[in-house]
């Protein structure tokens, strides 16, 4: 009699018990703090990168950085392409730089860069195109111009789904006071260049959160120093003509003369235009890459002012180019949403994995796309 009353016992015991673990865990506020901080941690480390657990490399470069730098936006600016803006001031310390047509079928370069506090000046500055916008997003990033094709990207400048600094132009709702100044040493409109200090104040004014979301997707995935891809399987790149070989076709990249050139020495691309190389005009120095992205996309002509469109979304298969230690990975890219960066699969559907380093993408127009060549 007594063994069966203390079987009842225990058993109402265990139930009391399994009652009230339930009970916690259908109230948050009665996790034990250790633990929750606990499960946080593990959530953050397997969102990351596979080859940044346990250390700290940037999602643009795969390279080592400091924790402050690998959850800080990076600032992307809106670089003048035009020869009488050349050379670029400040380009060199992009980590990605973005080249893609506009009207009058030259090409328009936006860097993304990490840390900028050191640095002189940027620029010249240009205007934006919608589709610049919506890579800056892949990363998302502070996004810095001066002048846009108000019709086509106005109300996306304006709207809060872009932190913006532009300079006080028309069709611009809050001007950034602080960001931009014009230097003296060349002509108006290749003259705006970017005060770095100023951002950090236009940032604070408009209270623009400065660090990454906690949902960001790194965009690339990156080998190891010590372990690099060679990609030895794979067709040898060593020079790469995104609008080809002439100067005069539509393409966009063909004026521009866009160009790139493997050094296996350094294992870098050097890239030149306008039949010389491209320096930046801080350090005098050629601009180099470890990767060149050739992403195709389809493009339209917009209006008789020549403006134009790019695809920056989809999943139907586009074309996709990698160039790393003098090899090509031919695959796809994909991209569902603003904030979902595009993704770039090889043949197998494998994710394209990138050398650590600078990174060079040239948005190819897809109609123009039997111009390119690589040799």
């Amino acid at each position: 009699m007594m063994k069966k009353f203390s079987d009842k016992i225990v058993y109402g015991m265990l139930l009391l018990i399994l009652s009230l673990g339930l009970s916690a865990c259908g109230t948050r506020q009665e996790t034990p703090p250790q633990e929750s901080s606990v499960q946080d941690n593990m959530g953050e480390e397997e969102n990351l990168p596979e080859q940044t657990q346990g250390r700290r490399v940037s999602y643009l470069t795969g390279l080592p950085v400091t924790e402050s730098i690998q959850n800080t936006r990076p600032l992307a600016v809106m670089f003048n392409n035009i020869k009488e803006g050349c050379p670029q001031a400040g380009i060199s310390e992009a980590s990605i730089v973005y080249e893609a047509p506009v009207e009058g079928r030259i090409t328009r370069l936006m860097g993304l860069f990490e840390d900028y506090s050191n640095l002189e000046k940027i620029g010249s500055v240009r205007s934006s195109r919608d589709y610049f916008v919506y890579f800056a997003l892949e990363y998302d990033a502070l996004y810095a111009h001066f002048g846009q094709a108000t019709p086509y990207v106005g109300e996306l400048l304006n709207s809060d789904r872009v932190d913006n600094l532009s300079g006080a132009v028309s069709g611009i709702n809050h001007p950034a006071p602080n960001t931009f100044y014009r230097s003296s040493d060349r002509k108006a409109p290749h003259n705006v260049y970017i005060n770095p200090a100023g951002v950090t104040k236009d940032i604070e004014k408009f209270h623009y959160r400065t660090t990454l979301r906690e949902d960001y997707q790194a965009k690339f995935q990156f080998a190891t120093e010590e372990e690099p891809m060679k990609y030895s399987e794979r067709p040898d790149a060593l020079v790469l003509y995104p609008g080809g070989k002439s100067s005069t076709a539509a393409n966009g990249f063909s004026k521009t003369q866009s160009r790139f050139e493997y050094n296996p020495k350094d294992s870098l691309y050097y890239r030149y235009q306008y039949g010389e190389e491209q320096i930046d005009e801080l350090t005098g120095e050629q601009l180099t890459y470890t990767n060149v992205i050739f992403q195709y996309c389809h493009g339209e002509v917009r209006d008789a002012n020549d403006y134009l469109a790019f695809g920056c979304h989809g999943d139907d298969g586009h074309k996709v180019q990698v160039f790393t230690a003098g090899k090509m990975i031919t695959g796809t890219w994909s991209r569902l949403a603003d904030e979902v960066p595009a993704s770039y699969v090889d043949e197998e559907g494998s994710p394209i994995v990138l050398n650590p380093g600078k990174t060079w993408i040239c948005i190819v127009w897809d109609e123009y796309g039997q111009d390119v060549v690589i040799e």
